[in-house]
């Protein structure tokens, strides 16, 4: 929105999209928004209720959900099968004129679905894209620290959602770490506005390709860095699929099933028993949870441990979140696989 205004945020860096209480002002924006974008009720059902009593004049998208947005179904099990990305992935809309060079990042796989995504802390991803009166709420979500398992009661002032995790069924709404959706986003959030607010449509669109291309040389960078590591890694839980699709690189597998709960005694040996018998280099923590988990599945074995974040809780929001938080993802994935 660069030249233009600047989007509100409903969901503030450090705060869950899964569960989140909105503030008072929170909710007089919303209530005076022209557009909202956010990820999706999969990613923050707690919202939802909220939109249709507080935002019910403003145009409403759900990334996830939008035409050309690639989609990737949750993988469950500690360990996952080798071939899981190629057989749960939609590609089903990559036809939509929205759909701007959207798919040179993942076209390894055939079968990944095309609709939606964006997100974290609700990136104003390269400084393009959203009214004053926008509310990218999370997108770029970011996911969260303890994303996809969001809560459900919603309320416009005092009440904590807390994160009671999703059933962790059908499609993974941490689609923003794929590129392609960032790019598809930032066409369809400036289509959005030009239609709001036509006197500005020439900045919106500008503004977006600008945001593309800057995309488009972080993933080039990234990719560079990431062909000079090798081994295989474990996650807590499972929020970056995504970003592997994107970039060709694989998990065995996750610690936790989903971010808001423990993981089972047999699930922690399970995954131990994996890494002691792949190649497993590299162990990835999350800020927000319990390291000891970490510590125990690797407890014996030459692995190295490092913090990741897929929601960016440490990045400033503006103009080059999104673009940082791929970066800086990309740098902790080359620091846990470098020998």
């Amino acid at each position: 929105m660069a030249g233009v205004g600047e989007p509100d945020l409903l969901v503030p860096p450090g705060a869950s999209p899964h569960g989140h209480s909105l503030k008072p002002s929170d909710a007089h924006a919303l209530s005076s928004a022209d557009a909202v974008f956010w990820v999706g009720d999969a990613l923050s059902p707690w919202l939802e209720g909220s939109l249709e009593e507080l935002a019910s004049d403003a145009h409403v998208v759900s990334l996830l959900e939008a035409p050309g947005t690639l989609q990737l179904e949750f993988r469950n099990g500690a360990v996952f099968a080798a071939d899981d990305h190629d057989d749960h992935g939609h590609d089903d809309h990559s036809h939509d004129d929205h759909n701007h060079d959207s798919h040179d990042h993942a076209d390894h796989d055939e079968h990944a679905h095309d609709h939606g995504d964006h997100d974290a802390h609700g990136h104003d991803h390269s400084n393009h894209d959203h009214d004053d009166h926008d509310h990218d709420h999370e997108a770029h979500d970011h996911d969260e620290h303890g994303h996809d398992h969001a809560d459900h009661d919603h309320s416009h002032g005092g009440h904590d959602h807390g994160d009671h995790g999703h059933s962790h069924e059908g499609v993974d709404p941490h689609a923003w770490l794929a590129p392609q959706n960032g790019k598809q986003w930032l066409a369809l959030i400036a289509e959005e506005l030009s239609e709001i607010d036509p006197a500005n449509a020439e900045i919106y669109q500008s503004n977006a390709l600008a945001g593309q291309a800057e995309i488009d040389a972080v993933v080039e960078q990234v990719k560079a860095d990431l062909s000079q590591t090798q081994g295989e890694f474990v996650v807590f839980h499972d929020a970056y699929q995504y970003f592997e699709h994107s970039f060709g690189v694989s998990t065995l597998g996750a610690i936790s099933l989903a971010d808001a709960s423990d993981p089972s005694v047999a699930r922690v040996a399970e995954i131990r028993d994996a890494i002691a018998e792949a190649n497993v280099s590299c162990v990835f923590s999350e800020p927000q949870f319990n390291p000891g988990l970490v510590a125990t599945v690797a407890e014996g074995r030459d692995v190295k441990s490092v913090v990741i974040d897929p929601l960016g809780t440490e990045i400033a929001p503006g103009a080059s979140f999104y673009t940082d938080l791929l970066t800086d993802i990309g740098a902790d994935f080359v620091e846990c696989l470098s020998r």
